[in-house]
């Protein structure tokens, strides 16, 4: 009967921890993105690019949703 307790709680351990590493899978680059961006580096060229900000965000939602996809075709999501 212990052995079959422990069985289920590494189990339903394994499945938090797939997902949160799915969750910082999907963070980690977009962190990245806004880290790089966020310093105070004197020659970006985005920085005086009109369409900049649309573009950090344009990349941010296509990154997420390509590890979205990623995950779902590989069904664990």
């Amino acid at each position: 009967m212990l052995d079959t307790y422990l069985s289920s709680v590494s189990n339903k351990t394994n499945d938090i921890m797939k997902v949160l590493t799915i969750f910082s899978t999907i963070f980690i680059p977009l962190t990245f993105i806004a880290g790089v961006y966020g310093m105070n580096f004197k020659y970006i060229p985005e920085l005086n690019w009109k369409y900049g900000y649309i573009g950090f965000w344009v990349i941010s939602l296509v990154v997420t949703g390509f590890m979205v996809r990623f995950f779902k075709n590989k069904k664990w999501l």
